[in-house]
């Protein structure tokens, strides 16, 4: 199963100088939930956003930097792909759940194969430079969605919504 997860303020961005442009703790622990113990997939804009590698979760990540690959070719934790053709046939063929996470290249590439999308919408607009790519969402069936208002460590309302593949 193919998922995508990402999450996405009113006016669809999705990132700002390779940063998420929010901090939302309750979303941060709802990708965790969803993604430890699972494969995650990303270009190297999207990994190289993060602290390092994240704790149980195999990381596949889409690069042509040679450099990149040859650090990384001995890290049991790390899968590289250096073409969208060659992951995109791997993915078609892995029989586990993985996850999308971005970014906007990736998920524009790949839009039309995931069998579940999970989306968090928050409820701000912010200072942005990514937007999310296009879904057609008429190709899918909300099957859940949670709503949720700003607390002590959340600043925005926001909400988590799944989709399923019609």
């Amino acid at each position: 199963m193919i998922v995508f997860i990402w999450a996405e303020d009113l006016a669809g961005n999705i990132g700002n100088k390779g940063k998420l442009p929010w901090h939302l703790p309750a979303d941060l622990k709802h990708f965790k939930k969803l993604t430890e113990n699972h494969t995650i997939v990303m270009g190297r804009k999207t990994f190289d956003s993060f602290p390092g590698l994240l704790k149980n979760r195999h990381h596949v990540i889409l690069t042509t930097d040679a450099e990149f690959t040859n650090y990384y070719k001995d890290n049991d934790q790390i899968t590289i792909f250096n073409s969208l053709t060659d992951l995109r046939k791997w993915l078609l063929n892995e029989q586990k759940t993985i996850y999308i996470i971005g970014g906007f290249s990736l998920f524009d590439a790949l839009k039309d194969i995931p069998d579940r999308l999970e989306q968090t919408i928050i409820q701000n607009r912010f200072k942005a430079d990514t937007k999310m790519a296009i879904i057609d969402y008429n190709r899918y069936k909300l099957i859940n969605r949670e709503d949720f208002c700003k607390d002590t460590k959340n600043k925005y309302n926001y909400s988590f919504l799944t989709y399923v593949k019609l």
